[in-house]
């Protein structure tokens, strides 16, 4: 996040709050606010009557105070940070949220987003203890590097339906009759990658493919990109309210918020392979594996599996 925050230049009131107004072309308009007590606010714009909406998606959030405060015939969504420490966090909620409301089309969906937004929150405060680990951290920009393509693809809809949150799909993505399960390695990692289950190769679609992404530590490179600056990337491509609410809950699932820890390090994709996983593919199946077996993970040598390599996901070879 930038060191000069957007509520410094922002003077105490006597009462009430002042504001200043977002850069931005969104339906609501959007300010940054400071209160009596100087406490640092979030301010939306609401030009009709949306307390049912508020009432029906209005969430309990650690760190935040929500109020839908009526002005006349118009509304204000305000969200007040409760921790001055919290703020470097709660700046990277609201850029990332005034970016996602340049995609809402009315009032509706500009709370729709934002109550993605605020559930992202919510889980990230509720496990705050802990940033996503080094590993978390790579798989995860490995998967939104395959997320950005498959959007080039299907469109932004589509390649979201497609993106399997944790825990809710053995493969990561799932689309059509096929299915893709991501790895990365470092550019210090050995040639092989760690399977963690019997059921991650083995799929009931049609296609399954193995894809890895080789990401290298490069932050002088022009082309690198942070955790942080990748999904901003992806926000920037997300063409419906829909899409940019089930990006925002996806993110949330995997833990992620956009901390200012994620700035760095930043990654390049220097190698990218694929496999079809098929017939005599080496891999350790749920179909084939003892019972009394619950769980298991292995690793598979990449140079083994070169007869599998291929070129193509969006066709079949």
């Amino acid at each position: 996040m930038s060191e000069s925050s957007p509520w410094d230049e922002i003077s105490i009131p006597g009462s009430d709050f002042n504001v200043r107004r977002v850069a931005g072309n969104m339906v609501m308009p959007c300010y940054w606010g400071r209160d009596k007590s100087g406490a640092c606010l979030f301010v939306m714009e609401i030009a009709e009557d949306l307390s049912d909406d508020f009432k029906k998606n209005n969430i309990s959030v650690k760190g935040l105070e929500l109020e839908l405060r009526k002005d006349g015939t118009a509304q204000r969504l305000i969200l007040t940070l409760e921790k001055s420490s919290d703020r470097d966090i709660f700046e990277g909620l609201c850029r990332s949220l005034v970016k996602a409301l340049e995609n809402a089309q009315d009032s509706a969906s500009s709370m729709a987003i934002t109550f993605a937004h605020l559930r992202r929150w919510k889980v990230f405060m509720a496990g705050r203890k802990q940033l996503l680990s080094a590993d978390e951290v790579r798989g995860l920009f490995a998967e939104l590097t395959f997320l950005r393509e498959l959007i080039n693809y299907l469109g932004a809809d589509k390649a979201m339906e497609a993106w399997m949150g944790p825990e809710r799909s053995h493969q990561d993505f799932i689309y059509g009759n096929t299915s893709v399960e991501i790895k990365s390695l470092s550019g210090n990692e050995r040639n092989s990658v760690r399977i963690s289950s019997e059921d991650q190769l083995e799929s009931l679609n049609e296609d399954l493919f193995l894809r890895i992404y080789k990401l290298s530590n490069i932050s002088d490179s022009s082309s690198s990109e942070s955790l942080n600056q990748i999904i901003s990337s992806i926000q920037d491509i997300l063409d419906s309210a829909d899409a940019v609410e089930s990006f925002e809950s996806k993110l949330a699932e995997h833990l992620y918020a956009p901390h200012p820890e994620y700035d760095d390090p930043s990654f390049v994709v220097s190698a990218v392979k694929s496999y079809r996983v098929k017939d005599d593919f080496p891999r350790l199946i749920r179909s084939k594996v003892p019972k009394s077996i619950n769980k298991i993970s292995y690793d598979i040598n990449l140079e083994s599996i070169t007869a599998f390599e291929c070129d193509k996901l969006w066709e079949r070879d």
